[in-house]
C-alpha cells in the first residue's frame, strides 16, 4: 500500500461524520458475492433493513447496542441478512451483512463454485457496507471455531495498480478485490 488509509466510500470523512454517505457511494455496496466452492445452503435469512445513509453516529450506536445488549438467541440482528453454506463435512461458510432482498439461493439448495449468492449490503452489526465471511467447523456460530482460509485468487492494490495474488491471505491493511 502507499501508506494512506483508503476510504470505503466516494465521499469525504467530513461528510460521513456530519451528514452520512448514501450506500450507493460505498465502493462494495451491491457488488455480487460468489460461492467459493461447491456446497449446500443450510441457512438463509433475509428481511433486515439496511441503514441508509451510512453515518458514523448511527452506525456506532448499533455497534454499541449489540456489544452490550445483544440478544444471542436472535443473531439475525447482529448478522443481518446472511447465508450459511455447508462446504463439506465440518466446514461451513458464513456470509453476513448482505443487501436486503438480494439473495439468489434458498435453504436446501445445492450450489456450485462461482454461483452468485447475493450482494454486499449494510445490514446487522455493520459500520459500513462490507461482507463478513468466515469459515467455521459448526453451523451454529455460537459453538463454532474458526477455520483458516486461503484465497485461490484475488487482486491486491499496491503501488497504484492491481496485482494478482494466488493462494494468499490478505491482511487487514490490504485493499483487495476478488475476481468474479
Amino acid at each position: 500500500m502507499d501508506g494512506k488509509k483508503k476510504n470505503v466510500f466516494d465521499a469525504s470523512n467530513f461528510r460521513y461524520f456530519l451528514r452520512g454517505v448514501p450506500l450507493e457511494k460505498c465502493f462494495c455496496w451491491g457488488k455480487n458475492i460468489y460461492t467459493p466452492c461447491d456446497g449446500k445452503i443450510i441457512e438463509c435469512r433475509d428481511g433486515v433493513n439496511e441503514r441508509n445513509p451510512t453515518h458514523f453516529v448511527s452506525d456506532m450506536l448499533v455497534v454499541l447496542k449489540n456489544a452490550f445488549f445483544a440478544d444471542l438467541k436472535n443473531l439475525h440482528t447482529i448478522l443481518g441478512n446472511h447465508i450459511i453454506m455447508e462446504c463439506k463435512e465440518n466446514v461451513y461458510a458464513l456470509f453476513a451483512h448482505l443487501k436486503k432482498e438480494s439473495m439468489n439461493v434458498s435453504v436446501g439448495e445445492d450450489i456450485e463454485k462461482g454461483q452468485i449468492l447475493g450482494q454486499v449490503g449494510h445490514s446487522g452489526n455493520s459500520t459500513t457496507p462490507h461482507l463478513h465471511f468466515q469459515l467455521m467447523d459448526n453451523c451454529n456460530i455460537l459453538e463454532a471455531k474458526g477455520i483458516p482460509c486461503v484465497f485461490e485468487k484475488y487482486e491486491l492494490y499496491c503501488d497504484n495498480s492491481w496485482k494478482y495474488i494466488y493462494n494468499g491471505i490478505p491482511t487487514n491493511e490490504d485493499r483487495f478485490r476478488f475476481l468474479g
